[in-house]
């Protein structure tokens, strides 16, 4: 039977367990020229020296502007190639594999002087009123992610994962909260999306598989259901999804309306419903920090991958730790044996 610990295979990505270190802002970059620094290093490095099968380094961008914050992570220039290609050839000598996730904040880029954003609303009264991009615009947006994957791809990673989740650019674009334009990229939500799916493709190596992370439900007042993120979905796996990372909110004060609970594996019947309608392989996050919870969601066929988020926040050896818990031997280091129980 599937377990947490069975290999696992999509297209060229080939994993040694189903553990996933998924993306997690550190906001340490500290010349603010986007470029990682040595904790980035040492954060990714020591979740792969700690048993992760998948790490996937935290939301990196494609402009300047595009960031939450100047002190996250950047792809708009090859003098950021070298940082994490350092990052890529650490992790793979520890026996994971990494990807990286590919965004642009919009609204939500809180330092930038002017945000942009598919529409001129802004996420809340504590955030800056975005400027709406032009078409022209647009199209140049997805250019700069297709070129930020070139670059991902030209660093060693073995996946890229799309950041179309948690009210940034593209969940804006699918969202009719924030989308109210009214040229080609209004008329068709999921035209922006379709685009940079399919630019991303364009430079990605056949073998290599495309993760999309999307907000599966909004959980705010007039904000889309899982029906609606179903149906957006089938259109982007269509354009060449091979993956998706099911999360949820993001749009609105998630607050506002439908609160999402605080039990664990709250997210796990998204991630089921959307592999299910589309019969295609998801990512599941959110509270599956418990070793036996992780491993009956993979158990029970609800999801192919688990992320494991605050857990390995805490603790860079979380995937060693549950292999010990649930019986599954061999993954610890040598260096490492003397610290867990023999048994």
């Amino acid at each position: 039977m599937k377990n947490l610990f069975s290999p696992y295979s999509l297209m060229g990505l080939e994993l040694k367990n189903r553990v996933v270190m998924p993306p997690m802002c550190q906001y340490s970059v500290t010349e603010k020229d986007g470029i990682a620094t040595d904790w980035h290093y040492n954060h990714y490095v020591s979740r792969a020296i700690g048993g992760t099968g998948l790490v996937i380094v935290e939301m990196t961008d494609v402009e300047p502007d595009g960031r939450i914050t100047d002190n996250d992570l950047g792809l708009w220039s090859d003098e950021q190639i070298p940082a994490l290609a350092r990052i890529v050839d650490a992790v793979h000598q520890h026996g994971a594999k990494i990807g990286i996730q590919i965004a642009h904040a919009g609204r939500k880029a809180e330092d930038a002087a002017v945000p942009v954003a598919p529409s001129a609303i802004a996420f809340d009264e504590n955030y800056k009123t975005p400027r709406a991009l032009s078409t022209d615009e647009v199209k140049q947006m997805v250019e700069k992610f297709r070129l930020a994957v070139r670059r991902a791809v030209q660093a060693g990673f073995d996946t890229i994962e799309l950041h179309g989740a948690h009210g940034y650019l593209i969940h804006q674009f699918h969202s009719p909260l924030t989308n109210q334009r009214t040229d080609e990229y209004g008329q068709d939500l999921t035209l922006f999306g379709k685009e940079i799916i399919k630019a991303a493709k364009s430079e990605m190596p056949a073998e290599m598989p495309l993760i999309l992370r999307i907000s599966a439900k909004e959980y705010v007042e007039g904000g889309y259901d899982i029906e609606e993120s179903i149906a957006f979905s089938k259109v982007y796996q269509e354009a060449g999804v091979d993956m998706f990372h099911i999360s949820a909110g993001g749009e609105g004060q998630i607050a506002a309306a439908g609160r999402p609970g605080t039990h664990a594996a709250y997210q796990v019947p998204l991630a089921r419903d959307i592999k299910q309608a589309l019969n295609v392989p998801v990512i599941a996050v959110g509270r599956l920090d418990e070793p036996v919870l992780a491993n009956a969601v993979i158990g029970n066929d609800e999801a192919d991958l688990v992320a494991v988020g605050r857990g390995m926040l805490r603790n860079p050896f979380w995937t060693l730790e549950a292999s010990v818990k649930l019986g599954h031997g061999g993954l610890i280091p040598p260096q490492l044996v003397n610290g867990f129980p023999r048994s």
